[in-house]
């Protein structure tokens, strides 16, 4: 089983914003497996759906915390379901690469994604797995981060980056992270 967290924050004045891209592949992921609709889990403090793909059980969640206090809502999470952290896949935006480019990083640090480093704290440690989506643009250098990652985004640069976060979920789970590692990077 693995439990897939897409990051965000709860609310539609938040739709559509570079934090929020990790909801957003998460839905389309979603989607895109046979889910018709995110239920609320109150205890949980998230929207969850579930699917399967080659006989394995995926757990798709949208935490309802806020970005910043992830963590709070996937320890329950992973309580609830008996998730081991190397089944533990998060979805986020990431100001340190590119926007359009994915990285796949399994083991590393926060690295000041204060959503990431919530959960580190909560989970007690980082050997979970990243989809880390590139926001870093001229424009996001013009003002600060904490201002920058709730701005809207174009539609149209960001939406094929979704669909190949998207994609590289999809092949992470049939034939392996290292695959998915190679051909999205």
């Amino acid at each position: 089983m693995k439990l897939l967290v897409g990051l965000g924050n709860p609310g539609r004045e938040y739709e559509k914003t570079w934090h929020n891209l990790g909801f957003e592949v998460a839905q389309l992921f979603g989607k895109q497996v046979g889910v018709t609709d995110f239920k609320l889990k109150k205890k949980l403090k998230a929207l969850v759906a579930d699917a399967t793909i080659n006989e394995e059980k995926i757990i798709l969640t949208l935490p309802q915390t806020f970005m910043n206090k992830s963590g709070e809502s996937v320890r329950q999470l992973i309580s609830f379901y008996k998730i081991t952290l190397t089944d533990l896949w998060v979805i986020h935006d990431e100001i340190d690469l590119e926007v359009g480019s994915i990285k796949i990083s399994t083991n590393v640090s926060g690295a000041g994604h204060r959503g990431v480093q919530s959960i580190i704290d909560a989970v007690g440690g980082q050997t979970f797995t990243r989809f880390r989506i590139g926001i870093r643009s001229e424009r996001q250098g013009q003002i600060p981060t904490e201002d920058f990652v709730l701005q809207k985004y174009d539609r149209k640069t960001i939406e094929p980056i979704i669909k190949k976060t998207a994609a590289a979920i999809q092949t992470a789970l049939t034939d392996g992270l290292a695959k998915a590692q190679n051909q999205f990077h």
